[in-house]
């Protein structure tokens, strides 16, 4: 008598029209047909967001693929019958229910079939000659039916996954390069308009900048972060334009002063009397430079005000080592975010130099939500003087919120 393999679950558990579509895929197979089952393993815990499997769920379709005997998947023969306790240790000790609910996931899924026998449990009826000639388990014939299925969605899943790691590098890269350069503009007073055309001061550039960074999504896929690649293209290739026009126009200053100082230096003593006297001939009163004084410890560690505001690390030309490199560069971006010096001295005044320099950072780091940098500097030098505003929580609210991204990322 022909044995009659089981098309419905055993018990409460319900057979749906996608659980009937699965088991006619699998049954319209060519017999003759065969697949690496580790392959295919691969390739569906590459798509498995496509599929909807969970990682719980592919390390219990791991456990029920090796306790087929066999490297590869071919004819009739592909029901594994384990019992739970087994598979449970197999799948590192999950517990009963877990791994109850993820093989009904791989059913729904459309990797496995139930085969359930009368009472269902899982065994194997054999033979006269020792084949098994029945057996009531868990059927991995649709890994074979959809290899190929499975191996295109992974490949579509490793195009997106490069086309994303592309459009990262380039966004990353123009970040880079344009915060340095913005800098470097700043730094050696370059114009940004030229024959009445461009952007009014690189303050104006800098919004401009922060203005496309405040676009960028934390989490996207890669169409929605080429556009913002392609506008900090441009905008890089901009300002490079700006800085190359700089130095060809200071090229040719250069040789028509070269021209006219060989023409009216004809005094050969001229360069001496230029030159600065020494300390005697200065006259008593005259004291020497003094050298610029260390910036003072503080309680924050460089790396905890790094971590809260990474963003103020682009606009070093040699990264932040030190606080001498930090003071710096905040220095330069206080005139990006467009802080008026006023504003900036009152700061330092009321709230020290290192402390007004890690609040530039702050707001730099906070971006869009500040409406007016130099308001929100003088608000928090106010309270700073009443003895009302500490960096502490400042910089613990970046760091979380920062933290909060990277998950929701």
């Amino acid at each position: 008598m022909q044995p009659h393999s089981s098309t419905t679950p055993f018990g409460r558990r319900s057979l749906t029209l996608a659980h009937v579509a699965n088991q006619a895929a699998a049954k319209a197979r060519p017999p003759e047909k065969a697949v690496h089952k580790w392959q295919v393993f691969r390739a569906i815990c590459t798509a498995r967001a496509r599929l909807g499997a969970s990682e719980r769920a592919l390390a219990v379709l791991d456990a029920l693929l090796s306790f087929h005997p066999e490297t590869t998947l071919i004819g009739e023969g592909l029901i594994v019958f384990p019992s739970n306790q087994q598979l449970a240790l197999r799948a590192h000790g999950m517990a009963p229910a877990t791994l109850r609910r993820h093989l009904a996931a791989l059913v729904d899924c459309g990797l496995i079939i139930r085969r359930d026998s009368p009472n269902g449990k899982r065994f194997a009826r054999k033979g006269q000659g020792g084949a098994i000639e029945m057996a009531f388990g868990f059927d991995l014939s649709p890994l074979v039916a959809r290899a190929e299925e499975f191996e295109a969605w992974a490949e579509e899943v490793r195009a997106e996954e490069r086309a994303l790691r592309l459009v990262r590098e380039r966004i990353t890269l123009c970040r880079r390069d344009i915060a340095k350069m913005i800098a470097t503009g700043t730094e050696e007073g370059v114009l940004t308009r030229r024959s009445g055309q461009g952007p009014a001061d690189w303050a104006e550039v800098h919004r401009l900048y922060r203005g496309v960074i405040e676009r960028l999504p934390r989490s996207a896929a890669s169409e929605e972060l080429e556009p913002v690649a392609e506008e900090l293209t441009l905008l890089a290739d901009e300002i490079l334009n700006l800085l190359e026009s700089h130095i060809k126009s200071q090229k040719t200053s250069v040789n028509e002063s070269q021209t006219e100082r060989h023409i009216q230096n004809s005094n050969p003593n001229h360069l001496t009397e230029l030159e600065p006297g020494s300390r005697e001939s200065q006259g008593p009163n005259s004291e020497p430079p003094s050298e610029p004084s260390r910036p003072p410890q503080q309680a924050y560690p460089l790396g905890m005000v790094l971590e809260a505001c990474p963003d103020i690390a682009d606009y070093a030309k040699g990264g932040i080592s030190n606080w001498r490199d930090f003071l710096g560069v905040a220095a330069v971006v206080r005139s990006m975010l467009g802080i008026s010096p006023s504003a900036w001295e009152a700061a330092q005044i009321a709230m020290g130099e290192l402390p007004a320099a890690i609040v530039v950072a702050a707001i730099l780091q906070r971006g869009a939500a500040i409406a007016s940098a130099g308001g929100y500097l003088r608000e928090l030098t106010r309270k700073a003087e009443l003895g009302e505003f500490t960096l502490g929580p400042m910089l613990m609210a970046l760091i979380g919120s920062r933290k909060r991204e990277k998950k929701r990322a």
